[in-house]
């Protein structure tokens, strides 16, 4: 019996462990998302800047991994 009720103790340890484990996981997931948002963020106005310099859009699509496309966005949604 005592194993069984060790094992009880356990399991409910275990389980009220979950929604902080929970809060921090979404906390911890919101952050990294917020640190993504800056990072594009940051990446756009150095496409734009690059782009202001003179720099082609084949040299830019190189570095970055965006289509010619995406690049022309970018320096689009600057313009307004």
């Amino acid at each position: 019996m005592a194993d069984l009720r060790s094992a009880v103790r356990k399991l409910r340890a275990a389980q009220a462990g979950v929604p902080h484990a929970e809060e921090r996981a979404a906390r911890l997931i919101a952050e990294a998302r917020a640190r993504v948002d800056q990072a594009r963020a940051e990446l756009a106005e150095a496409i734009r800047a690059e782009a202001a310099d003179g720099t082609r859009q084949r040299d830019i699509v190189e570095v970055t991994g965006y289509s010619r496309e995406r690049i022309r966005q970018i320096i689009r949604d600057g313009e307004s």
